[in-house]
């Protein structure tokens, strides 16, 4: 029976009375809130792209009998003049895009600000509601609510074909173009903008479930955050199909058994995941990048924060092929290739840690000794056009894989796991940034060829990285750096070029853990519980399950990891990442 725990909550005390859920209970409290003003009232609901704006104003706003409504983003400039301004950030790829560094502000046609602002200044009486992105650059109103959401969500709303991007129409478009979009334009001025609207609202408005929002005070808000900054905590955890997908996280993470395979699971990633905030009978589900957002240096520690400002550094995420097929065969750029192309500050090392792998199990990694790279790629572009398929077995390094083998992948190394493997990846955090080189002939989830890049692989796979310099320097390279009454640390990684560092503890009796002045974020791979304490009392112990990611903010400084339940007395094992500081 599966033990992990698909719906962490982390318990917000003291604030029960001040969390409501369903619009009934949210319309009759802001009429209470606005009846105690003045005759002219401005009632202020700010959204996160993807906000359902019929809900919203068919259940929130028309409850209320507002004497005149404006909808904000009609301030803005039209969807296809946005895009012309952000042509250099959209490309004509695909996948990748320029990361923005827009403001919502540049965006605004400043006759029509004038126009809606001398509208409200005109109004003498009766109550006015300005809803929607960058609503309250109009007016930050008597009262403020700020409506998000989960980014996990928005990108469901867009598969779906229910939601477009913001200001566009474009319904039924690719969503990888969709997602881009997204990605390096919407959710970057849409943070920036949220970011400076914490000390200014007076609510939260969870939008996330359809027709079931949430709602909660400032105070109750800003202490979650708060709170969850100084404890240890899990993301709520979203999996996902793809063409390669397995069957081993259907069994391990009780999940529905009746569809055809899972892909990918992200349970540690905080721009993508959401946390659940209990107050008393009501769960609030916010971004979990809200945390970082607000307590950077409590979560990330001073000197990762001044490394990569409120940014988090480190991704935990799940890669499924038990029983199902290889990933694509791929590469990461190079930390100058990411800067130059894409905007990014860091690019995309990462590491393969095996929960689990069947005896033909292999992980591709680094090229074979003496191949010629002209040859290689000139392959490559042929079994693109379809016209041969790819001889990997003449090319590429194959390692056999068993499970809690950990292999090391540095930017620039050619790489991608086998079928028959359970991966925990162990990566810095731009995702996004997959150089696909060869996809086994397949197309997608969508039916449509699975892109590849093999002009920008070609320009950042390190040829050096042979199976020999593998063998020397990416696979296995466990250290043991410490042991005691009953437990053993281990050194796994990463490699030198690589910021995270790992360490793996073996224990049957309680571990001291430092956070090495960076957020930890750690993994239990062996054995069904464990129990995180803190050594002074300072929060509630945490128990956590076979396979499930959790995270320590660095202020939590020093806490303890023990067998519990049915693993008391047996030898368990975490694996730990930190930043190098």
């Amino acid at each position: 029976m599966a033990t992990y725990n698909k719906f962490p909550e982390i318990e917000v005390s003291d604030y029960d009375q001040c969390a409501l859920q369903g619009y009934k209970d949210i319309v009759r409290a802001l009429k209470r809130k606005a009846s105690s003003l003045y005759d002219k009232r401005i009632l202020v609901i700010d959204c996160y792209p993807g906000v359902r704006y019929e809900e919203i104003k068919k259940d929130l706003i028309n409850p209320l009998n507002p004497k005149t409504v404006i909808f904000s983003d009609d301030i803005f400039y039209s969807g296809d003049k946005i895009t012309e301004m952000i042509q250099r950030n959209l490309t004509d790829d695909r996948v990748f895009g320029v990361l923005s560094c827009h403001q919502l502000t540049e965006f605004i046609d400043h006759n029509k600000l004038v126009q809606v602002k001398n509208l409200i200044d005109n109004q003498k009486e009766g109550l006015i509601v300005v809803y929607g992105v960058g609503a309250s650059l109009i007016s930050e109103g008597d009262i403020l609510i700020y409506a998000d959401l989960a980014r996990w969500e928005i990108q469901q709303r867009f598969r779906s074909g229910e939601l477009p991007n913001w200001k566009m129409n474009n319904y039924n478009e690719d969503i990888l173009r969709k997602y881009k979009r997204g990605f390096f334009f919407e959710w970057r001025i849409a943070d920036r903008h949220k970011k400076q609207l914490y000390k200014k609202l007076d609510f939260l408005l969870d939008t996330n479930e359809k027709e079931n929002p949430k709602f909660i005070t400032k105070e109750a808000y800003l202490e979650g955050l708060k709170q969850v900054s100084q404890r240890p905590f899990r993301l709520v955890p979203y999996f996902d199909p793809g063409v390669w997908g397995g069957q081993w996280m259907k069994e391990v993470c009780g999940l529905d058994p009746n569809v055809e395979n899972y892909a990918w699971s992200f349970d540690g990633v905080p721009e993508e995941n959401s946390i659940y905030l209990r107050y008393g009978k009501v769960r609030v589900e916010i971004p979990s990048i809200n945390v970082v957002f607000k307590h950077p240096i409590e979560l990330l520690g001073n000197k990762v924060h001044a490394r990569f400002g409120d940014e988090f550094p480190i991704r935990f995420d799940f890669l499924d092929t038990m029983g199902g097929q290889n990933l694509s065969l791929q590469v990461h750029p190079l930390t100058e290739y990411i800067q130059e192309h894409f905007g990014m500050q860091y690019t995309q090392d990462e590491s393969y840690y095996l929960l689990d792998s069947k005896e033909d199990a292999v992980v591709y990694l680094g090229v074979k000794k003496d191949i010629d790279p002209f040859e290689m790629m000139n392959d490559l572009r042929e079994a693109e056009k379809g016209e041969l398929p790819f001889p990997d077995d003449k090319y590429i390094n194959k390692v056999q894989a068993e499970k809690h083998d950990h292999f090391l992948i540095p930017a620039g190394t050619i790489h991608c796991s086998g079928k028959n493997v359970m991966v925990l990846e162990i990566s810095a955090t731009p995702y996004i940034f997959t150089f696909k080189l060869w996809d086994w002939g397949r197309v997608g989830m969508d039916g449509l060829p699975r892109p590849v890049h093999i002009d920008h692989g070609e320009r950042v796979i390190q040829w050096d990285r042979d199976a020999k310099w593998v063998e020397e320097n990416l696979i296995n390279r466990v250290e043991g750096i410490a042991e005691g009454d009953g437990w053993r640390e281990e050194l796994t990684g990463l490699h030198e070029r690589e910021f995270i560092e790992t360490r793996r503890h073996w224990f049957f009796k309680p571990v001291l853990h430092s956070t090495h002045n960076s957020v930890n974020v750690l993994n239990l791979v062996e054995g069904e519980e464990a129990i995180v304490e803190s050594p002074t009392g300072d929060f509630s112990p945490f128990v956590i399950r076979y396979a499930e990611t959790f995270i320590i903010p660095e202020c939590v400084k020093e806490y303890t990891i023990r067998p519990y339940g049915n693993s008391e007395g047996k030898e368990i094992a975490t694996i730990k990442a930190f930043v190098r500081v």
